[in-house]
């Protein structure tokens, strides 16, 4: 099944930390790819079994993947200036391997309700923080844990959103003052790779993050919400089950988010639980368009609203840092893909199959499976941590005199290391699996 992959017209030079083998300092996305990511280049194979886009999403959702790709965790968590938490999942531990100050650290943003437990992540991370004389990069990786997500608690009255980037530009302060040496690489996933492409068309040349690979990303939320509304497996279906965990994951925070001062906040939940047998969209305008961000900008006065401003489409010919997109045609959530745009940054690769960060190839055996969509991003992670020159950009950090780490000119920005987190090992992702569809 082959791929189609969309090469800027114009591609800007990229430099290199050493000369290629043609002498040159410099070089371009499609030759980069060509010689140092081939299997993004290969075309997609999936089992007999998982041949269509709903097959392969199903099977991510319901898979037990548990004991696969294991990953053992360190958990910090982070305070915000808005009394809001993040856990920031760190790998390998520190006990078990010591890396150098400017060893590339991959930025993991998760899915819809997921966390550092997905199997998805894992596959990725398995291999990127294993040593390199084990077959692994060597390289460090953080999963940013989205409010209330993985495990996390909810400790103000916001909610998380697929549009807002000012977690993940706190999170990203911490990093650059924990290691200010080290490159930082970005990988997302469906809703996290939409937070991760806003923030990169936002920040434009003043990223923290010097590269970025994106999955299954829903780009034009609008757009992807009336194609899922239209078919039967789409409304009864996917938009059911991604809301089931919303829901879930709303009922183990209603006392945080209940717990203030904004009464607004508290009739939303309050609402949201009255709901009968609600659709994503239905989650989204009685709730997330409401909590979803800080004020003033919510709450939205109607979804429409909502969706046009979270969509990440809008952002991506602002994107100025090597960027690989990855997306299946076949994709049953993801049905509106942006290939229409030519950023000189940017290469999008659209496989034929793969469904929603499904991407299950052949493996050993009559029904084994393989994780294609491994390979490619290994190799991009690869590639920019060890060929790139990547700038340390962004803007310098301080500590507050109440130890928040803060920027200039961003009063509403600030984080610390507060009480919390530990070890998450493998009992604590498989506790985490409770009551959740996987990868959705």
């Amino acid at each position: 099944m082959s791929s189609k992959i969309f090469f800027p017209s114009s591609p800007v030079p990229i430099k290199l930390k050493v000369s290629d083998s043609n002498g040159g300092a410099s070089t371009d996305l499609r030759t980069a790819l060509t010689r140092h990511c081939p299997a993004v280049l290969q075309k997609f194979t999936p089992p007999w079994w998982l041949f269509s886009g709903h097959l392969q999403t199903v099977y991510l959702a319901t898979g037990n993947f548990r004991k696969s790709d294991r990953v053992v965790y360190h958990r910090i968590h982070l305070g915000l200036l808005d009394g809001g938490t993040l856990g920031l999942d760190f790998a390998p531990l520190n006990h078990q391997v010591k890396l150098k100050d400017d060893t590339p650290i991959v930025v993991v943003l998760h899915g819809l309700t997921g966390g550092c437990f997905e199997s998805y992540v894992r596959s990725v991370l398995s291999i990127a923080c294993a040593p390199v004389e084990d077959g692994g990069l060597g390289y460090r990786g953080v999963v940013v844990n989205a409010r209330g997500c993985g495990g996390v608690p909810i400790t103000s009255q916001q909610w998380y959103s697929g549009g807002c980037t000012e977690d993940l530009q706190q999170a990203l302060m911490y990093l650059a003052h924990r290691y200010p040496d080290a490159p930082l690489l970005g990988l997302g996933f469906s809703v996290g790779a939409n937070v991760l492409m806003r923030y990169l068309g936002e920040a434009e040349d003043q990223s923290r993050i010097s590269a970025a690979c994106a999955l299954g990303c829903p780009w034009n939320l609008s757009a992807n919400n009336v194609s899922l509304k239209s078919t039967i497996f789409g409304r009864l279906g996917y938009s059911r089950g991604m809301t089931k965990n919303l829901m879930t994951l709303l009922k183990r925070n209603t006392e945080g988010l209940s717990t203030g001062p904004d009464t607004r906040i508290s009739k939303a939940v309050n609402d949201t639980l009255a709901l009968k047998n609600p659709r994503l969209d239905d989650f989204d305008r009685v709730f997330t368009s409401q909590t979803g961000g800080p004020p003033p900008l919510f709450p939205f006065d109607d979804i429409l609203e909502y969706y046009k401003w979270a969509s990440s489409h809008t952002a991506l010919p602002t994107v100025k840092v090597p960027l690989l997109t990855i997306n299946a045609a076949d994709d049953p959530i993801v049905r509106e893909l942006p290939a229409h745009v030519d950023n000189p940054h940017v290469v999008m690769v659209v496989t034929a199959g793969g469904g929603h960060l499904g991407w299950f190839g052949k493996g050993p055996g009559l029904f084994g499976t393989s994780r294609w969509v491994t390979k490619p991003v290994i190799e991009w992670l690869k590639m920019a941590g060890e060929h790139f020159v990547l700038e340390k950009r962004g803007a310098a950090t301080y500590i507050d005199k109440a130890g928040f780490i803060r920027v200039h000119g961003r009063d509403d920005l600030g984080c610390k290391v507060i009480p919390g987190g530990g070890v998450i090992d493998e009992n604590a992702q498989n506790a985490l699996y409770e009551g959740k569809w996987q990868g959705l």
